[in-house]
């Protein structure tokens, strides 16, 4: 019996190993829906919205390391999907994105729902596959595939509605998928120099980022050979977690003291794989090694004395049998020293008897890692949730941690979480999300239930984008709290509702058996933790500008409130009564 060039397309996306494909159906979908309806091999997860979909694809794709699909229909639910695939593209993450079409015979007639996705997409996408015809189908969706396998990027299939049902053709282009197992090697020369250069230098620190995930156990080695201390980007946190030897934190505006003096006191930064974006927190006139799969990332952020185009697990063993190993270890083992105590100092921020209400935010992360699997995977969302996250979980052993790292968006964690339970079966995941970015996304918690996937979901209730507030402090502006403000339905009432689970948690010494219950639950769970708006989490190192901004900011809050801003006195109560508890 013949096929269509829909269910061509699905057989293909099967062989790649394709599992889930999340979207929303619409009319040039159909074909390809009813195609999957009659396959045991694939499963269509029907979500509430396309946006949705698309960071459930990346969900899915960050924590296998395998290509993900989302798809959604003609016009308005392609567009949707744009903001995941972003998100998607930044972290490198491989994603096809099939998009319905207008039949081709209204195309270029300004026809209903018509939108010219080619261009819409061209940012977005390494390559579009246009489906014309059923002749050409299985060479440009086969490429799409190729490109975003082997690039990690995100390609489109653009299926218009009237060929979407037409007879396939062209069976004898299809291919398996190729693999690359090429390994890029450094040049002699590089490694002459870097080795030089390393041995020259007193004392030697590593910037490691997310692309040291296969090189974790030869850079401890290079570590403990030349006396470094470990600074990791957020990425990177489950590759180095606070526990790892000669680790000591992050660097950037949400980092620590430790991981902010490693790299800017250093003699000679290492940068492994890494395009770190923060350049306030990285030194200029430090001699600098970066090493990168990507050439282009080489003195992207900083100036970097000795470039080295390189797979990082191949360049460390490299050079390691190669330097001196250094035998001053005293600026290892002091940052080493103030790295244990800032951890405690965590500690004691996140202790359960400071239990002034609203709850500290701290206090449920420090549970959370107390009680999440060694296998658990985080999707944690852009904000203070990140932050809190960062500072009060160790992902050790095999944890993983996901979210909006390079794009910045919010309302990622709840479809990633998704994507990422739905893509490993059995394993723990948990999201950490404030209310603002789950306002966003909380109408696809249905769709967590509807596919029973048990995700486990806190949300720091503040009622406020707090960090948009600390970014407006930042520039001098006193908090604008109508435009912050979050208009919140009790969570947990909403779980239930939706029929998952749920607890609200108003009272510290509720919080351990909120975590506890939320663990052991087989349904999607909501924590809803009402916490305070008033704890702030400042950088590693404030500079003047940073410093006039805050001071500006407090002076017009004070202002205002002399003025007989109310509004402004309770903000500033809540700051003093989270600092001084």
């Amino acid at each position: 019996m013949s096929k269509n060039v829909s269910e061509q397309l699905l057989e293909i996306l099967t062989a790649t190993g394709v599992k889930n494909i999340y979207g929303v159906t619409g009319d040039a979908l159909n074909f390809f829906v009813k195609a999957i309806e009659k396959t045991d091999d694939v499963n269509w997860i029907g979500f509430k919205h396309e946006g949705n979909a698309s960071f459930a694809a990346f969900g899915d794709s960050e924590s296998t390391g395998s290509l993900a699909v989302c798809a959604g229909t003609v016009g308005p639910g392609a567009l949707h999907l744009i903001n995941g695939l972003y998100n998607a593209k930044k972290a490198r993450t491989p994603v096809i994105a099939i998009t319905g079409q207008v039949p081709q015979i209204q195309q270029g007639t300004n026809y209903f729902q018509e939108v010219d996705l080619t261009k819409v997409y061209d940012d977005v996408c390494d390559y579009q596959a246009i489906i014309k015809t059923p002749e050409m189908a299985p060479r440009v969706i086969l490429r799409a595939i190729q490109i975003a396998v082997s690039r990690k990027t995100v390609c489109r299939i653009e299926l218009p509605a009237d060929v979407a049902g037409m007879e396939a053709e062209n069976e004898q282009m299809l291919r398996p998928i190729y693999n690359s197992d090429a390994i890029l090697m450094p040049g002699n020369d590089s490694i002459k120099k870097a080795v030089e250069a390393i041995n020259n230098a007193k004392t030697v620190a590593i910037l490691a980022g997310h692309g040291c995930r296969e090189a974790r156990s030869e850079i401890l080695e290079l570590s403990r050979k030349l006396k470094a201390p470990i600074t990791h980007t957020l990425k990177a946190t489950d590759i180095f977690d606070h526990d790892t030897e000669n680790t000591v934190g992050l660097t950037g505006l949400i980092g620590n003291p430790t991981g902010y003096n490693a790299v800017m006191k250093c003699d000679l930064l290492l940068m492994l794989a890494t395009d770190f974006p923060y350049t306030d927190f990285l030194p200029h006139d430090t001699e600098t090694i970066q090493v990168d799969i990507r050439e282009e990332n080489i003195g992207n952020r900083t100036s970097v004395n000795i470039g080295v185009h390189s797979d990082v697990n191949t360049f460390v063993k490299a050079i390691t049998p190669l330097v001196e190993e250094k035998t001053d270890d005293q600026f290892l083992s002091t940052l080493n020293e103030k790295f244990t105590k800032w951890k405690k100092s965590k500690l004691e921020e996140a202790s359960p008897d400071r239990d002034n209400e609203p709850l500290h935010p701290q206090i449920f992360t420090r549970y959370i890692n107390e009680y999440a699997s060694d296998d658990a995977i985080f999707t944690v969302e852009t904000g203070t949730s990140a932050i809190w996250a960062a500072h009060h979980i160790s992902f050790h052993t095999n944890r993983r941690i996901m979210g909006s790292f390079n794009h910045g968006s919010m309302a990622v964690g709840l479809p990633a979480a998704m994507g990422a339970s739905m893509a490993n079966p059995g394993r723990e995941v948990w999201c950490i999300s404030g209310d603002g970015a789950f306002n966003m996304a909380m109408q696809d918690f249905i769709t967590a239930v509807r596919y029973n996937l048990p995700v486990k979901i806190l949300i720091l209730n503040n009622s406020q984008l707090s960090f948009v507030k600390l970014e407006m402090e930042e520039v001098g502006l006193a908090p604008a709290l109508d435009a912050l403000e979050q208009q919140n339905v009790n969570f947990a009432d909403y779980a239930r509702l939706c029929g998952g689970e749920g607890v609200r948690v108003e009272k510290a010494k509720d919080i351990e058996n909120a975590i506890k219950i939320a663990k052991v639950s087989t349904k999607p769970f909501i924590i809803d933790a009402v916490v305070s708006s008033g704890d702030l989490s400042l950088p590693p190192h404030i500079g003047l500008k940073e410093a006039v901004g805050f001071g500006t900011s407090k002076l017009k809050e004070v202002s205002q409130i002399i003025s007989g801003d109310a509004d402004q006195w309770d903000n500033l109560k809540k700051e003093l009564k989270a600092f001084f508890d």
